[in-house]
């Protein structure tokens, strides 16, 4: 895998919230946390999300870019079959841990027939930022996440579109970044946690793959 790049992860330390049964594979909640103790200056930069038997494994990729950031979070993912969930968390240190677990699917999530959103108000952003020791940022955008796997009524490849970023900053400071995939669920929804220096403005943005924007902006302490 090319994000171990050689390096042997530890299999320590990743938390993960899932369900052991899934009866719609389309929507299977996953929370995420890291409970390791960590070396003076040693902070998770990124977290990455695989499902291995999905078409394509590689769910989302969750980067945080400082010291100050909460590695935590949660999200809901299309998973094909039952399988593993496997994640791994990079340090700054260097090391990588990593964590799975496996999840019973009834439906498989990647070609289900998709009614979930309205189709009239794509790119709606949902927003609630709760204060706190983190500040929880929720956040959910009307958007079908379509995979360019299923096919439509007349047996055409319905083209993929994908919400395939999300960008948190305050100020100029990048605070949080979300790589999103085809195994990120229809109306992609994200839970994360910042810790913020100073009071300011959180700017959320996030870019589907036509390059087409979404924005957010509320003050916080």
């Amino acid at each position: 895998m090319a994000i171990l790049d050689g390096r042997d992860p530890i299999a320590q330390g990743v938390v993960l919230d899932l369900p052991l049964i899934s009866e719609n594979g389309a929507v299977v909640p996953l929370g995420i946390s890291i409970d390791r103790p960590m070396a003076e200056d040693e902070y998770v930069q990124a977290i990455h999300v695989f499902a291995p038997a999905n078409p394509f494994p590689h769910i989302a990729s969750f980067r945080y870019p400082n010291a100050r950031s909460t590695p935590r979070l949660e999200t809901r993912v299309r998973l094909n079959e039952s399988q593993p969930v496997v994640v791994l968390a990079e340090l700054s240190s260097g090391a990588v841990l990593v964590g799975e677990s496996e999840v019973r699917v009834t439906v498989s999530g990647c070609l289900t027939m998709s009614d979930t959103y309205d189709t009239e108000s794509v790119f709606q952003t949902r927003v609630r930022v709760e204060p706190g020791a983190p500040t929880s940022v929720l956040t959910l955008i009307n958007h079908p996440q379509e995979t360019g796997l299923r096919t439509n009524a007349q047996g055409e490849i319905i083209p993929k579109r994908l919400i395939e970023k999300l960008e948190a900053r305050i100020g100029d400071e990048l605070v949080f970044e979300a790589d999103l995939h085809r195994s990120i669920s229809a109306n992609p929804y994200l839970r994360f946690y910042i810790q913020p220096d100073a009071p300011g403005t959180l700017d959320l943005v996030w870019t589907e793959d036509t390059g087409e924007t979404a924005e957010f902006s509320q003050d916080v302490a």
